[in-house]
């Protein structure tokens, strides 16, 4: 096969590959019928609903308004849109969850004027056939009354809270990716009907996630022969669903919050510690530390930081041919509460050497301030200013370096990764440059001796140990 046969076979092949990493989903999964009426999906989350603690007694409770608080409407890139941006039956998905959970009762309350209404007919049809035929009817029994109110709502939708994106396109074929998170939060309050204090306020939030994947392929096979492709699918995660799912958590921390308050009791009194309300206080003191993005949020004490790091650098001077060299530093730098900005101290170690003529061991002091970008992750990026002296030890070269004291700047970038409270690894990369051209025993040339090289080290707090119940 000669090779303008075997281009046409070659881009073909691409755009299957393309199709296959950019667009599995739609070819196994797009519909190519109609389809049924079908039972309402389930969420992740029912399978708790249903896992709860059993109750000693079902309280019974009213629902008057559970709505949509935030007003919203629908985004849209062009324009503005009349829909509402969240399902206005949250009362109804409300009332199923406190069903299915079978720790409450609830009582038709957000259409009584309906329910008084049919009990007026029934009343009325039942007054006018006794009066017919002499026949007594029973009396109407009376309605139920709640000894708890639940109110509250959709109090927050957050669209766009977090976008990205990546692609790539060479010579006409590739492939890209879009994503966009949104959040809602749901807030459920129980009240007493008795005396109308607030018995406990919980919230919840969930995140809603759209996808789009799309490849595409445009280029010439052959002279005048154009070939084009494209492909692609979109994801958006059904609002519905997901306010189901934040409606049925709020529901499922009010059940543990009432039984650690007492409020209602479990039918076994030894899950008020069992291993399911631990889970929940576990939940809870997990949201305590993680910010809405899921990231944890640390916090860092005030005290000292000590960190032993070593590496390589290399030489940039007067000699030729450098080679790369060991160096260690011992740091000391105080961090303030929060731990953004750490002033610091350090005494190293290093040897600078050029392959012929050149190999000196130097030491250094300096002082300067690092700054971490993320303070409160536990994974951040920092950078590093300072500046000191540099002094040689004994030469090992037939060309003597200065034995004066040369003052010198340095900056670096590097990352840090907290192990535990007390615990953290960094790597980064930094470079001093000497204010005199003559560190190598040697003045030529138009720019000062300096040196890059990379490090990695570990830092230990001394300071008192956090409290247990913060993450480590």
């Amino acid at each position: 096969m000669n090779t303008a046969t075997a281009r046409p076979y070659k881009y073909a092949l691409g755009l299957l590959t393309a199709i296959l990493l950019a667009a599995c989903s739609p070819y196994f999964h797009q519909p190519f019928s109609p389809e049924r009426a079908r039972l309402g999906t389930e969420v992740n989350g029912n399978a708790d609903m249903l896992n709860l603690p059993a109750p000693k007694t079902r309280t019974v409770v009213a629902v008057y308004k559970f709505r949509d608080q935030t007003g919203q409407y629908k985004p849209q890139i062009n324009g503005s849109s009349f829909s509402t941006a969240i399902t206005q039956g949250t009362t109804t998905i409300l009332l199923r969850a406190l069903e299915e959970s079978g720790w409450f009762d609830p009582i038709e309350r957000e259409n009584l004027g309906n329910l008084l209404n049919e009990r007026k007919i029934i009343r009325s049809t039942r007054a006018e056939f006794t009066e017919q035929t002499g026949v007594k009817q029973p009396v109407l029994p009376p309605l139920l009354f709640a000894g708890v109110m639940l109110e509250g709502g959709i109090i927050s939708y957050d669209a766009n809270m977090l976008t990205g994106g990546a692609g790539l396109r060479y010579f006409g074929t590739g492939a890209s990716g879009q994503y966009r998170q949104d959040r809602v939060t749901v807030y459920l309050r129980a009240i007493s009907t008795s005396n109308g204090r607030i018995l406990r306020t919980v919230y919840t939030s969930k995140t809603i996630l759209s996808q789009q994947i799309q490849g595409s392929l445009f280029r010439f096979v052959s002279f005048k022969k154009l070939m084009e492709a494209e492909t692609g699918f979109t994801y958006n995660e059904p609002s519905e669903m997901a306010i189901k799912e934040a409606i049925e958590k709020a529901v499922q921390a009010l059940i543990y919050e009432g039984i650690r308050d007492r409020l209602w009791l479990a039918k076994d009194s030894t899950e008020a510690t069992g291993p399911k309300m631990m889970r929940y206080l576990t939940e809870r003191e997990y949201g305590k530390h993680y910010d809405v993005l899921g990231r944890q949020v640390l916090d860092r004490k005030k005290g000292l930081l000590a960190t032993v790091s070593a590496g390589g650098q290399r030489y940039a001077g007067d000699f030729a041919s450098p080679r790369t060299t060991a160096i260690t530093q011992f740091q000391v730098a105080y961090q303030p509460a929060g731990g953004f900005l750490n002033p610091y101290v350090a005494i190293g170690q290093s040897r600078l050497a050029a392959r012929q003529f050149f190999d000196q061991k130097f030491y250094f002091t300096e002082a300067g301030l690092m700054l971490r970008v993320l303070p409160t992750d536990r994974f951040t990026p920092y950078l590093q200013l300072g500046g000191g002296v540099t002094t040689s030890g004994n030469s090992l070269s037939t060309v003597g370096a200065s034995s004066r004291f040369t003052p010198h700047i340095s900056a670096g970038v590097g990352l840090e990764y907290r192990l535990r409270s007390q615990w953290s690894i960094l790597g980064g990369v930094d470079g001093r440059l000497f204010l005199r051209d003559d560190i190598d025993g040697a003045d030529i040339g138009r720019y000062n001796d300096n040196t890059i090289g990379a490090r990695i080290g570990v830092t230990y707090q001394l300071s008192t140990r956090t409290s247990s119940s913060k993450p480590k």
